[in-house]
């Protein structure tokens, strides 16, 4: 027996549905012509879904009606059973589908990421890992259509990154990649290893949602502001400009250094756009953490601390622990091409737990 659907809800959005078609027709400035277009595409998957629904329920009763008939002969009786058995696991499958459409939506899902990625443990071959996790990051997001933009790196020593932070621009890209928060391991031979022995080597990943002024209250006396010089690479411009910036926000101890542009004011930009995010994210994690001490979900607690992936190139073999998903496909995974098949399994996995909760 499935969970039975909310019928008034479902009524009250087909209406609503129709009325912003109806808005639509009539006069309507830029504005809320961008408000209600935007609305009637998250609604449209719903809409449908509900109207086909309703269409093979009718059905159902049809030909209901029809095997209840003494009058009905027994080739229509049997055509009509065939018709109905399949017709009732289509109408599983849109019930489902439904249910997964009304499940409340994170606010924060069609945002654009700030992608922050960390070498770990593991020396080089750490840097050189979390240089390809980013690459990796950047083909996903190309297919998708996203565009990737580097806010600030820092080098390895033999390539790759100690830090790189991007934003990642692109609608629906925070509901992708949530999940991608976590410690991210790495087993294979070093380029650098003569002796062939397989090494172990971790890179922390952090997605975090664009915030904008409004998300967040920052006020100017919590934060403290230095200028210096940046630091590194830079010739002549190193020691004659202080274009560096370093904000930390003093109630929660979060600091930002920024000293990628020689602009300071756009160095004071994107600090302040990565301390909002970060700012935003702890206060999520916070919540999140009090919300999983009365019920522990699998994915989606964006622990940083949490090993949710290893990479294991001798094996050619990537498993997400937290759902105990295993591939065999590691190169077309590291290439961003099979990324979207462990992204799919995770979203699944946590719709599945949002299902459970509401039933229980």
């Amino acid at each position: 027996m499935s969970p039975s659907l909310p019928e008034a809800k479902l009524d009250l959005l087909l209406a609503r549905h129709a009325a912003l078609e109806a808005e639509l027709m009539g006069p309507v400035n830029a504005d809320n012509y961008v408000k209600i277009t935007r609305e009637l595409a998250e609604l449209n998957e719903l809409v449908e879904a509900v109207k086909a629904y309703r269409q093979v329920r009718d059905e159902i009763g049809d030909i209901d009606a029809m095997l209840a008939d003494p009058a009905t002969d027994a080739d229509m009786r049997a055509m009509a059973e065939a018709e109905q058995a399949a017709l009732e696991e289509h109408v599983q499958e849109l019930i489902q589908q439904i249910r997964i459409a009304l499940l409340p939506k994170d606010a924060m899902d069609e945002r654009n990421v700030m992608l922050e990625i960390r070498a770990g443990t593991g020396g080089d071959e750490a840097s050189l890992f979390a240089g390809d996790l980013f690459r990796m990051y950047e083909r996903f997001a190309a297919l998708q259509g996203w565009s990737v933009e580097v806010i600030s790196t820092s080098e390895g020593t033999v390539g790759g990154f100690k830090e790189i932070i991007a934003e990642v621009k692109g609608r629906g890209a925070f509901a992708k990649l949530k999940f991608e928060s976590g410690v991210h391991r790495v087993q294979r031979v070093p380029d650098t290893e003569t002796q062939g022995r397989i090494h172990t080597s971790a890179a922390t990943v952090a997605v975090l949602p664009e915030v904008e002024e409004l998300d967040v209250e920052i006020k100017q006396e919590d934060l403290r502001i230095e200028t210096m010089r940046a630091q590194g690479a830079g010739g002549q411009h190193v020691n004659k400009t202080e274009s560096a910036i370093r904000i930390t926000h003093l109630p929660t101890g979060i600091m930002v250094m920024m000293q990628d542009s020689r602009s300071q004011h756009k160095n004071r930009m994107s600090a302040m756009n990565i301390l909002r995010s970060r700012i935003y994210d702890a206060e999520r994690q916070r919540a999140e953490a009090a919300r999983s001490a009365e019920r522990k979900e699998k994915v989606g607690s964006g622990d940083r601390s949490e090993r949710i992936r290893t990479y294991n190139f001798p094996q050619g073999r990537v498993t997400d622990h937290r759902i105990n998903l295993t591939l065999y496909k590691l190169p077309q995974v590291i290439a961003g091409d099979a990324l979207g098949e462990l992204i799919d399994a995770l979203t699944t996995e946590h719709q599945a737990a949002q299902l459970a909760a509401q039933g229980d």
